[in-house]
This record gives C-alpha cells, structure tokens and sequence, in this order.
C-alpha cells in the first residue's frame, strides 16, 4: 500500500510537448493538459483515468462548489466519496462560466489545453460554449470528450438520466432480481463503464491527433454503455425470442451458477463448461449428474438449474464459509465469499495487489481508499500523486498560467467571478 502525504503533492511538471517515444520513465500522457467540466462519474472518472497516467487535470468547480462534491458525505466540509475516487490527481479552479468574464477565462483555458470533458447534454453544451464547434474555433487541436445519458441524436440530446436509467432500460434490471422484483445493481456500473469508455476514446483521438494535427468530438452515452453490457440477453433474444425471466442470482445459460447460504454466511460458485461440471459432481459425491440427460450441456443445466442450485445449497449448509471455499479451489471450480464493503477493505490479498491507495483529506477523521486504476502498464504505470482538491483550491496558480495576475483574480473573485 502507498499512503500520499497531502500536505507535500507533488506538483505537476511544467506542460512539455508530448512524446511516447523517448522517456521510458515519463508518463503515458504527460504534456496533455485536460479541463474536467465533468460532474458525478462518467466525465470526471474519465478525466481522473487520464491524470493517473500523467495529464495535467484541471477540474472546473462552480463558484461554492458543484452538486457531485457533496454525494455521500464523509468529510466534515461535505465532500463525497465517489467524489473523492472521481477527482484525485487533479487541480481546481473555481469559475462562474455563465458570466462574460468566466466565458473569457475558459476561452484561455481552451488556447492551452488537448482535452475537454464535460458529461452534459447537447443543448447545455451549446449553452456554456463547450460545444464542439464553438472548442474547435478557439483551439483546432482540441477534443472534447462529451457523454451524455441517451446520446446526442434528435429526440434524445435534451434527455438527463443518471446510472439506474441506463440499467433500466437496457433490460438488465429486468433480468435482475425477481419477476415480482425487478433489481437493480446497487453500484454505478454504467456510470463507471462509460468513464472507461470516454477515457479509451479520449486517448484514441489523441493517438490519431500525432498524424493528423486535429482534434475531435468523442461521444458516449450511459445507454449505450449498458446495452453494451445486456449485448448477451438482446442477441438471445432477438435470434430465440424466448423472453427469459428473473432468476435471483441464477444463471439461465449455465449451472450451478448461484449464491449459496454456508454456515457462516455467503459464497457465489460458477460452474460453466463440461469438465467444471464433471468436477463439481464429483465434488459434492454425485458424478451420477453427468449422465443425467437433463445436465447434459449447459443450456440444459441453466433450464434445471434450480435443480442444481437446491444440491449446492444442500452441500454448502454444512460447511463454514472457509471450508467451502477451500474445497471448490481445490476443485478448481471457481468461487468467492461475499463480502461486506469492509470485509473487501481488509482482505489482505486485495490489500497485497496494490488495489487501494490510502490518502489523507482535508476534515476527512481518517485516511480513505482510493482505488487504484484498473489497468497497470509495466513501464509507465499509473499513479496518485495528488489528493482530490479542495474547493478553488489552485485557482490563483492555473489562472497565472494562463496569463492572469493576482490583482486580476482578486478583482474577479471580488465580483463572484472564480
């Protein structure tokens, strides 16, 4: 585990001309310099993903501070948790941009940046200038990386919806849970998925940017993100039409594939394929299944699988949770304990991959957990170097960098301005 001093950051390099080539050392993305107008998760995780691998990230703060700041507070000045993951590695400015001055300072902004992020709809875009058009006239290079929650088509572009909208109506809350109670996934998982997203096409049009001198728009919607992830469920059904209900945390495709009751608490067990199968009945002392005409492949065993489901909870009852994993791994049958949020904290594995990085915040009663990136790179591997920012809280150092002095951002902040 690395713990980050936030009183000392590191401060970010003085923006150099990018090049992947020569510095083995350098970081992937270092020179590119990113404006976050993003809010919640899909613009400023994807903003955050690019300053882990080196871009200078200014996140832009209303004046007070934006709505995303304050979601599940754990701070004492209200600052959220997902705001704290969403927002590491980068400086804050505050600024009014509805205002002429506020629209002058993001005109300079935009002169000196490669990326802009912003997750709103088409309209609001065109209202604040973040539009692509408008970002192209000032800076020809740039690229603004815009997700919305339907997409930017006629008919959808004034929409707004948040993460649950996504799962809803892309049919995996319908396959989720119950018939009588459709569920759906507690944690923003199309909120998350179109942050990569945005992030891998940011870093595209950035690639393709070195031959051609140009930027572009690059467009994803959480819509689009989540029927990604049902693609299985629609292309079942549009080749069978069988329309296929909740099973709890069943699979129809496959068997046993289920959460499981144990002595002591709860397992999740997959078994997918014939030789797993063959070892998960000679496991639980019934390899007589295998000849079973109704087990015979998996669509069989996801038909019957409540079959199996009742054999694996019988077998599972009499054994601590410990015991149960310890034989399926020994069975090679892949398998899990389900954890509580804390018991995913303390699971000294997890905590030996590297997978938090803990760090101190300004009124936070003890250090938090960031998670680490999803994806390492052996030679220019990410990091977090710096603490989510306070409020404005580089606001007179990214306004001198763009030509401000001190006495000019003390007249603006004077008017409500930053």
């Amino acid at each position: 585990m690395v713990t980050i001093d936030s009183a000392n950051p590191r401060h970010l390099r003085a923006r150099q001309p990018v090049n992947m080539e020569t510095n083995k050392m350098s970081k992937v993305l270092e020179g590119i310099r990113v404006l976050d107008f993003g809010r919640f998760i899909a613009g400023p995780f994807c903003a955050a993903l690019l300053a882990d691998y080196g871009a200078d990230v200014i996140r832009i703060d209303r004046v007070g501070g934006s709505e995303d700041r304050f979601i599940v507070p754990v701070t004492e000045s209200g600052e959220g948790a997902l705001f704290l993951q969403c927002n590491r590695n980068k400086r804050s400015i505050t600024l009014d941009i509805d205002s002429k001055e506020g629209r002058e300072v993001v005109r300079r902004l935009v002169e000196t940046a490669d990326v802009v992020v912003a997750n709103m709809p088409p309209k609001t875009l065109v209202n604040l200038g973040l539009d692509y058009a408008t970002l192209s006239a000032i800076n020809p290079a740039i690229i603004l990386t815009a997700s919305t929650a339907f997409g930017s088509h006629e008919g959808a572009g004034h929409r707004v919806g948040f993460d649950g909208v996504g799962q809803a109506m892309s049919g995996a809350v319908y396959m989720s849970g119950t018939p009588e109670s459709p569920t759906k996934a507690m944690v923003p998982v199309v909120d998350f998925s179109t942050a990569l997203s945005c992030a891998l096409g940011t870093v595209m049009a950035l690639y393709e940017r070195r031959n051609s001198g140009r930027g572009q728009c690059v467009e994803a919607s959480l819509l689009q993100t989540a029927l990604n992830l049902s693609s299985g469920a629609l292309i079942e059904e549009a080749a069978l039409a069988i329309d296929r209900q909740a099973m709890g945390n069943r699979s129809p495709s496959y068997g046993p594939s289920d959460i499981f009751r144990v002595a002591d608490g709860w397992i999740i067990a997959q078994v997918i394929g014939q030789p797993l199968f063959r070892r998960w009945a000679n496991l639980i002392g019934a390899p007589e299944l295998v000849e079973d005409p109704r087990f015979r492949d998996d669509l069989r065993r996801g038909e019957h699988g409540e079959v199996l489901s009742d054999l694996m909870g019988k077998w599972c009852a009499s054994r601590t949770r410990d015991d149960a994993l310890r034989e399926l791994e020994k069975a090679k049958i892949p398998a899990a304990p389900i954890y509580s949020p804390r018991e995913a904290l303390d699971d000294a594995s997890i905590q030996e991959s590297g997978a938090y990085i803990w760090l101190d915040y300004p009124g936070l009663p003890r250090k938090a957990p960031i998670v680490a990136p999803p994806a390492v790179l052996s030679r220019t591997p990410p990091d977090v170097m710096r603490r989510p920012p306070t409020v404005g809280e580089h606001t007179e150092e990214v306004l001198a960098e763009v030509g401000y002095d001190r006495s000019q951002v003390q007249v603006m902040r004077k008017a409500g301005i930053v």
